[in-house]
């Protein structure tokens, strides 16, 4: 099969040439290790997919679809943020670990919510403008007494668990460039493993290895080749830079691992996703085409030397933004009479990938959702068939799944009884657009450089009066059921607004997700039906786990809203009547903490803006500096999710220091930075022009909206 490329699998499954006694006793205790891990994780959640395979599936059953209804909230911790929340708490001996935004971690009592000890890294806010979709994280790992976290602006940090003491601090990146961590790290043995992000600002990606109690350096694998002039580290950056052309290098290549690592400690292999090419247009980056390894792909290494082992590429020549960083999950799964050890990802591109995890065969692969860049996944090759036109960015053919994914990060889960997945999906539709400018041709050319016209993903002027029913229409997401054996759709929520958060299976035969109107639900695991649901007071997006302590079993998710969705895809949250917390719940049958009363949400005045002084080509180049260098917090079409201001509602105090801001950065230290080195002061003029044009335009909708509301009807 072209798409499966394997060696050294027997050197990495024969323990690179040990003894047979050290083979059998390091096999024994990583064996031993995973037993330990499984018999707590019946109680406790103690890796970050509960398992090893990181199905998220809790084997508790005290809360079943009998009596769901019965559960209440039981406590509550507000967190020190109100950014977006990512984290998959971890509960260990009656303690939970969870993490807010900024990388602040929090031990708290697993029984009633109070604080043990809190540990802030310090990030600098400035760091914000470094990386992708707000300062999130999406937790720790625990590893003998130590609490391991991987902060936003690139170092990993041991803590010990008895008090949050730090252990050792590492940086893993160079602070100089745009690279950042929000995923959580992952335990491989005697080590923990981290990536980072920053495809999108021009990074190269890789994976690095440290041991837990030295937090030394042990291994480090780059996912794609770098200036050929600089020598390759190994012969597989010298074999995956045969799949590029032009000058890559200079771009970063991207590939960066921001999330979706698994270990396989039977295998003793680590499973990474891949994320997406720097820039996205492969015109630029690859002009010659290829299929550009390992972007967009899963790679088997070796977890004792981090060597290759095998990889498969869900999207060669990766050109839309389509990661497959997403949730990887194992199972073993009986197929065609025969039980296989199995991997499974519903990445971005939109197609559920089942594959052989020792050698990394093709098994299966089918649309999940609505696809329109590929037909089918063609079972000789591995390769998806692009439909035709599909790498035409004229900036009006509509993409999807698109750069917002089938199915972004929020984790998926998996019932071994039901025999199905539960997969948060999105309708997320964009159009793409070649550059037109210069400065979007050349690599490092601003702090987001995509190689594309972002004019293409700036929405059309929509009445205030339409936006919700538009975009309710355009932008959505699912709760879906899928059989991976089958691989076909069994049940399907009704779409709603796409906050839907990761899923949690369990015993009990429930499925809970967060985010659905604001709500945690719990659903019918075989039916689909729902059957219970709670008031959140906030958006949600991290996935719920499950826990028990002396005989009670809870539920809990940490909630906030924030993330990608409230930054660049803005304009899918914008006009949320909900306030945003940073919280984590955590329920009970028969609980009966209350939460306090949600704070009021009422629609800000629009202050009358100052007039327009500018031409019309000023207003339109200011729209497109915009859409280049803002839209990425503030939203597209200056539409954003209200983490970050909506600039149409600025007051005269910020037109009155808009240079300061913009290009002096008197604000960094709350996130935005001067942008003095990547536009000028008339950009920048440019850019106040086309909000005070747009806040007028909104402005004058009201205005004619309240004197209709006003006017008796006959």
């Amino acid at each position: 099969m072209r798409q499966l490329t394997v060696f050294m699998l027997l050197v990495v499954l024969c323990a690179c040439g040990g003894s047979k006694d050290e083979q059998t006793t390091s096999s024994e205790s990583r064996l031993a290790s995973t037993s330990i891990a499984e018999a707590k994780s019946s109680v406790d959640w103690a890796l970050h997919g509960n398992d090893w395979g990181e199905q998220r599936h809790s084997k508790l059953d005290q809360i079943n679809r009998d009596n769901v209804k019965e559960l209440g909230l039981h406590w509550s911790f507000d967190m020190f943020t109100r950014r977006g929340v990512e984290a998959t708490p971890l509960v260990i001996d009656g303690t939970m670990y969870v993490t807010s935004s900024w990388s602040i971690v929090y031990a708290l009592d697993a029984t009633n919510g109070s604080l043990k000890w809190s540990f802030d890294p310090k990030v600098d806010r400035a760091f914000l403008a470094k990386g992708c979709c707000d300062a999130v994280n999406r937790g720790v790992a625990f590893a003998n007494g130590k609490v391991i976290v991987g902060a936003y602006d690139g170092r990993l940090i041991a803590l010990n668990a008895s008090d949050g003491s730090v252990a050792w601090d590492v940086q893993t990146t160079d602070r100089e460039q745009s690279y950042t961590i929000t995923g959580a790290p992952r335990i491989a043995g005697d080590k923990v493993i981290i990536g980072n992000g920053g495809a999108e600002l021009g990074v190269r990606g890789y994976v690095t290895a440290y041991d837990i109690e030295t937090g030394k350096q042990v291994w480090r694998f780059y996912t794609v080749p770098g200036n050929p002039a600089d020598g390759f580290e190994n012969e597989t950056m010298e074999q995956a830079a045969k799949t590029w052309n032009g000058e890559w290098w200079k771009w970063g290549g991207g590939g960066t691992v921001w999330d979706a690592i698994v270990y396989e400690p039977e295998l003793n292999l680590v499973y990474i996703g891949v994320g997406n090419g720097s820039p996205w247009n492969q015109r630029l980056r690859s002009p010659e085409g290829g299929d550009n390894l390992f972007l967009a792909s899963i790679v088997a290494l070796s977890a004792d030397s981090g060597e290759y082992v095998w990889h498969y590429q869900t999207t060669p020549g990766e050109t839309w933004d389509f990661t497959a960083t997403q949730h990887i999950m194992l199972a073993d799964l009986e197929i065609d009479g025969e039980l296989r050890k199995v991997l499974m990802q519903a990445p971005k591109n939109g197609f559920f990938y089942v594959l052989d995890r020792v050698t990394g065969e093709l098994i299966s692969a089918e649309k999940f959702t609505e696809v329109n860049w590929a037909s089918h996944v063609d079972m000789e090759t591995g390769r998806p068939v692009e439909t035709e036109g599909a790498r035409v960015f004229d900036g009006k053919k509509q993409v999807v799944p698109s750069m917002g994914g089938g199915h972004n990060w929020p984790p998926m889960s998996y019932n071994p009884a039901t025999g199905l997945v539960y997969i948060p999906t999105l309708r997320f539709p964009s159009a793409y657009l070649e550059p037109t400018d210069d400065i979007d041709t050349k690599p490092g050319q601003g702090l987001w450089n995509l190689g594309f016209n972002n004019m293409g993903m700036a929405p059309p002027p929509i009445p205030a009066k339409d936006v919700d029913a538009i975009l309710d229409q355009q932008f959505n997401g699912q709760l879906l059921a899928w059989d991976p054996i089958k691989q076909q759709q069994v049940w399907v929520q009704e779409p709603g607004r796409p906050s839907l958060g990761g899923t949690l299976s369990t015993a009990g035969m429930l499925v809970f997700q967060p985010g659905k109107h604001g709500n945690l639900t719990a659903h019918d695991a075989e039916t689909g039906a729902e059957l219970w649901a709670h008031y959140t007071q906030t958006g949600a997006m991290a996935a719920p786990i499950s826990y028990a302590v002396d005989g009670v079993q809870y539920i809990a998710v940490a909630v906030g809203f924030g993330g990608g969705f409230a930054a660049q895809g803005g304009a899918i949250a914008h006009h949320w009547k909900i306030p945003n917390r940073s919280r984590v719940l955590v329920y009970k049958l028969g609980g009966e903490h209350v939460l306090p009363d949600p704070e009021d949400v009422a629609e800000r005045e629009l202050p009358k803006p100052a007039a327009v002084t500018a031409d019309a080509a000023t207003v339109k180049h200011g729209q497109v500096i915009y859409q280049r260098h803002c839209a990425y917090c503030h939203g597209d079409g200056l539409r954003t999710g209200g983490i970050t201001p909506d600039l149409r509602y600025s007051g005269e105090g910020i037109h009155a220091i808009w240079q300061d801001i913009v290009i002096g950065g008197v604000l960094s230290q709350v996130g935005m930075v001067g942008f003095k080195d990547y536009i000028s002061a008339d950009d920048a003029e440019a850019v106040r022009q086309y909000v005070l044009a747009e806040a007028s335009r909104l402005y004058e909708e009201k205005q004619v909206g309240a004197a209709a509301q006003a006017t008796p009807s006959e």
